[in-house]
């Protein structure tokens, strides 16, 4: 995801809590002054989209006389998640921290509970995602709320001008302009994607997705060994390494990194969004970010980018789902107004907000916030991030998955399954030796 270099930034505002019939319960002004929080929030990558937080964080705050100090944390590095590893340890730091995928279940022993949050919520809103819902609570409790800033999936972005002249395919003939897929979309198989690429690289214009070991790679990845059926873990904890389906994928692996540049496997976050935009690169998987950041860089290049939906392979069609949670730590002096400035932030006029400020990148894990005009707004080309919400003809997937959380999140900050594709790839082991390594690293995720 191509971004500005990071700087860690501090604001310096008022927040405030929500009322009663937000959560339920009023919060509490004292006599000290209602006190302060410190939140570290997700360094977005679409330009702009933070400021709309601290707009939110700060107006809310001025009514309610919290004292709030905002750091916006960058994923380059792994600098979020190392922050939440540092301050478990050290039980100081934030009193909410964005957390990615599997870590509030990772650490839920340590976060305060948050039913009083979500349950009316719910009632208000409706179903929550099914795989943000799963990350998001342990032992039948909430642990986290699912957050609006970077919650995200990762679907192809292609140049409608390179698909149509160099692979022949007419993206909107599938995927038409503010409408549904029609049904030439049956055809967008990971065999019609394969294809496409070798075709695209002959013309000088490959796709590129990464196959390295930060989460844009593991999410596309897992995604598409799930729309092969060969997940690795089963939902008991099993191991189904050595599988035909795991087979089927990685020799497919072989064929689409032919078709790809050779150094994918180095690339990070960035790199994807710096191709795209750069021009020569046909397609990603990303959000709407790389898309956002062309209009600004290079508007011929974003006036040709389409999102769409994900390839489908044999068990269905899935798209890479990265959801953030916020979570309030254990140790917060001021529970309370954390819990009311959560409320605050989910509810459907704030939600839209967000979203609208990221030119629609972020998802809401509400299903019944899927509907905001963002989404049909955002040109040239018209409607180019339409399709980019699950709405129904595909699901929303997170890498590891159905793994218990205790060995899926080993599995995603391993990148097992980019490891696996680069060892029979790019290393050249045969099948047995990778399948048999892998094996091995899955037994000792088990043991740990």
């Amino acid at each position: 995801m191509s971004r500005r270099p990071f700087t860690r930034r501090r604001f310096l505002g008022t927040t405030a809590a929500a009322s009663a019939a937000t959560i339920g319960f009023p919060y509490i002004r004292t006599s000290h002054a209602a006190g302060s929080l410190a939140l570290g929030f997700w360094d977005h990558w679409v330009p702009g989209a933070n400021d709309t937080l601290t707009k939110l964080c700060q107006d809310w705050g001025k009514k309610e006389k919290v004292d709030v100090k905002i750091d916006y944390i960058t994923s380059q590095g792994n600098k979020n998640m190392l922050t939440i590893t540092a301050e478990s340890q050290a039980r100081s730091g934030h009193d909410i921290l964005a957390h990615p995928a599997w870590y509030a279940l990772t650490y839920a022993r340590q976060l305060e509970p948050l039913d009083d949050v979500m349950n009316p919520l719910i009632k208000q809103y409706g179903k929550v995602a099914t795989a943000a819902e799963f990350l998001c609570k342990s032992g039948g409790k909430w642990i986290a709320v699912p957050a609006v800033t970077g919650t995200q999936v990762k679907p192809p972005c292609a140049r409608l001008d390179l698909f149509k002249q160099h692979a022949g395919i007419d993206i909107l003939s599938m995927y038409p302009v503010n409408k549904a897929p029609t049904k030439e979309a049956d055809n967008w198989t990971w065999e019609t994607m394969v294809v496409a690429a070798e075709k695209l690289k002959k013309a000088g214009s490959p796709i590129g997705l990464g196959i390295g070991q930060t989460t844009d790679s593991i999410d596309w990845v897992g995604a598409m060994f799930h729309s092969f059926g060969a997940d690795l873990v089963d939902a008991k904890g099993h191991a189904n390494v050595k599988t035909d389906a795991v087979k089927q994928v990685l020799d497919y692996s072989k064929r689409l990194v032919a078709a790809m540049p050779p150094d994918v496997f180095a690339w990070d976050d960035a790199s994807n969004n710096k191709y795209l935009i750069s021009g020569q690169g046909s397609m990603i998987m990303n959000p709407p970010s790389a898309y956002a950041v062309a209009k600004r860089d290079n508007p011929k290049v974003a006036a040709q980018c389409y999102t769409f939906e994900m390839p489908k392979g044999a068990k269905g069609r899935y798209a890479p789902f990265l959801p953030f949670l916020w979570a309030l730590w254990g140790f917060s002096k001021n529970k309370s107004a954390g819990k009311s400035l959560l409320a605050h932030l989910l509810q459907r006029e704030n939600v839209e907000k967000l979203v609208n400020a990221s030119i629609g990148y972020d998802i809401p894990s509400f299903e019944s916030m899927r509907d905001f005009k963002v989404w049909q707004q955002v040109e040239p080309p018209q409607g180019a991030v339409y399709h980019y919400p699950p709405r129904g003809t595909e699901e929303a997937w997170m890498a590891c998955a159905p793994a218990p959380a205790s060995i899926a999140q080993q599995m995603y900050t391993q990148s097992i399954m980019t490891k696996m594709i680069a060892k029979y790839t790019q290393g050249g082991e045969p099948m047995d030796k990778v399948l048999g390594w892998a094996a091995s690293e899955l037994e000792g995720y088990q043991r740990s």
